[in-house]
């Protein structure tokens, strides 16, 4: 499996394809995935809600994308029999989930890698693939399709792939899902950060309600928590920022003070008025 090197720059919102097919490839009959076109595809779908398609998990129990729905869903096709981009896709994919976790817990998003190479992507080899790779977040799953949805499966998330004579030439990147179960954006790249994923998880996570509902206290304290959260390139990681948490209390900790005292100001004033208005009488 050749490398596909576009990568999505989430903060400047643009694609930039830095790959390329050796040449001399299609001069040779080895098929190759267009890799422009397959950009093209992935953004396509962005918007759209994929079918509720049912899949195996490593148990071998059903498992309906509709299930993963009131979250936000990182989705990431691989094939098991890969020796080089999946699984250094996934131990990036890995690293990045590892990344948020200041910023984000595993109760508030999912994530989910998909095989599409079927039959021999079955709920046993997505688990030892799993369980090669040490991925044990309690919320990522590793899911089978029926040889039979592929195809539609993986058009409906954007997803491109080729087969070749030494395994697939495929798009490596994640697919971000909202709560809705609507496409919400596509990150490129095998080397996956917690930056990349960061940025479309935070504005999904920090979008405004569904209409008619209110904040709770507690959502909205977390809410403030996740706005105080920068990405450390050093780390790799999400970490508080410190300062902008002090300036957010003090800001706070004045109007709370300039609340007290007009409503002192008010009490002494009223207090003052009422004798006056006894006497009148």
């Amino acid at each position: 499996m050749r490398r596909f090197v576009d990568r999505w720059r989430t903060a400047a919102l643009c694609a930039v394809v830095l790959g390329a097919a050796p040449l001399g490839a299609h001069a040779q009959g080895v098929p190759t995935l267009d890799q422009r076109q397959a950009v093209l595809d992935s953004q396509a779908v962005v918007g759209s809600t994929p079918a509720d398609f049912t899949l195996l998990d490593r148990r071998e129990k059903p498992v309906r994308l509709a299930d993963y729905r009131g979250k936000p869903l990182l989705v990431s096709f691989i094939y098991t029999g890969c020796f080089t981009i999946c699984p250094t896709q996934t131990r990036a994919l890995h690293e990045a989930v590892k990344g948020l976790d200041r910023m984000l817990g595993p109760h508030q998003f999912n994530v989910v890698s998909i095989g599409f190479n079927q039959p021999f992507d079955s709920p046993t080899a997505m688990r030892a693939f799993a369980a090669q790779h040490r991925i044990d977040y309690p919320n990522w799953e590793f899911l089978a399709p029926h040889g039979k949805q592929v195809a539609a499966l993986t058009k409906a998330f954007g997803f491109s792939w080729v087969e070749t004579p030494a395994g697939f030439d495929h798009v490596v990147g994640v697919t971000v899902v909202d709560a809705q179960g609507r496409i919400h954006s596509q990150v490129y790249g095998d080397r996956m950060t917690a930056e990349a994923l960061g940025v479309p998880l935070r504005e999904l996570i920090l979008s405004a309600p569904p209409a008619g509902k209110v904040p709770t206290f507690d959502e909205l304290v977390e809410r403030v928590r996740i706005l105080c959260t920068v990405y450390d390139a050093d780390t790799g990681e999400y970490r508080y920022d410190w300062k902008l948490l002090l300036e957010i209390f003090g800001g706070l900790a004045f109007f709370a003070s300039a609340g007290v005292y007009l409503w002192r100001e008010w009490r002494s004033q009223r207090r003052s008025r009422t004798p006056a208005l006894g006497a009148a009488r």
